[in-house]
Order: C-alpha cells, then structure tokens, then sequence
C-alpha cells in the first residue's frame, strides 16, 4: 500500500496529464482522473477530476461534475460542483445546479437551477467515489440471468459452410 507521500507524488504527476475524449465518442460510465479533461463527445455518467476540466462546444453530459476549475461551452444536465473558477463560455448551456467559488457567465450562456457562491465544495477524491457505482442508474442496463448454461460454438471457419455465389 502507499503511504501519502508516494500518493501526492503519483497524484501530482498524473495531473499533468490531459485527457481527450473526441466528437463522436460515447462514454457510459463514470470518469475519475488527476489530470485536465476535456470533453467533445457524449458522457452519461459522473465526472470527477482534481485539475481542470473542459467541456466543448460539441459536448453533451449528462451526470454531475466535480472539479478544481471548469470551462463549459457545450450542454450539462446534471450537478456542477467547482472549487475554484467556473467559466460559462456563450455556447454553454447547463440544466442543474451550480455551486461554486468563482463564476463568470459570459453573454450567451444559458443556466436553468440554482447557484451558490463563495461556499466550499467538498473534497475531491479519486477512487472513492460519493455515487457509489460507477455508472448511474440511468445509464445501467439489466440483463436477465437465464438458468440454462450457455452453450458454447466450437465451430472453426474451416468448418462452416462455403457461401454460395449466384452468377447470371
């Protein structure tokens, strides 16, 4: 097991890392990193980073957010929790509350809930997660359990048979 300071020393590395997730990736499930993020694809789950985190014109998220400091352009339904700075660039549109250090809204952005400012946001931690699982119940899917085994193919493509090709 680490002790803390081989833990700080890990965590401050990994901060220096940035993360990337693209236009036109889906994620479901739940983000957790010391390091910048930033979003241009669709998340539906919770996002917790001890840096900085940037969502795009092009994002959508749909969970809460938890964070040192926050660019928003693209759409967030869902809790958005800053410890320090938030910035709602025009583009931004957020559907949940906000609460926060620092806000700047820039003209243009658009803010459905409540916001408190000034009042201390709850420690971020990694790896231990306040959600409990990791991929919000909305973004679960259950599968039934049958009672019948699955039976397994063993059927090399050697052994299959050839397809048949019609000519004219």
């Amino acid at each position: 097991m680490f002790n803390n300071k081989q833990e700080e020393k890990l965590a401050q590395e990994a901060s220096n890392i940035s993360n990337t997730i693209g236009k036109g990736t889906t994620l479901n499930g739940s983000i957790e990193t010391y390091g910048n993020l930033r979003i241009e694809g669709k998340v539906y789950g919770d996002i917790t980073a001890k840096s900085k985190v940037v969502i795009g014109k092009s994002a959508y998220i749909e969970g809460n957010i938890l964070a040192q400091n926050a660019d928003i352009e693209g759409e967030v339904k869902g809790k958005v929790e800053i410890s320090d700075i938030l910035v709602l660039k025009p583009t931004a549109k957020i559907r949940g509350d906000i609460l926060t250090n620092k806000l700047i809204v820039e003209s243009g952005a658009q803010f459905n809930g409540q916001s408190k400012m000034g009042q201390k946001v709850r420690e971020i931690q990694i790896g231990k997660s306040d959600y409990g699982n990791a991929m919000p119940k909305y973004a679960r899917k259950e599968t039934p359990k049958s009672e019948e085994p699955v039976k397994e193919n063993t059927k090399m493509a050697k052994d299959m048979p050839k397809p048949s090709v019609a000519s004219n």
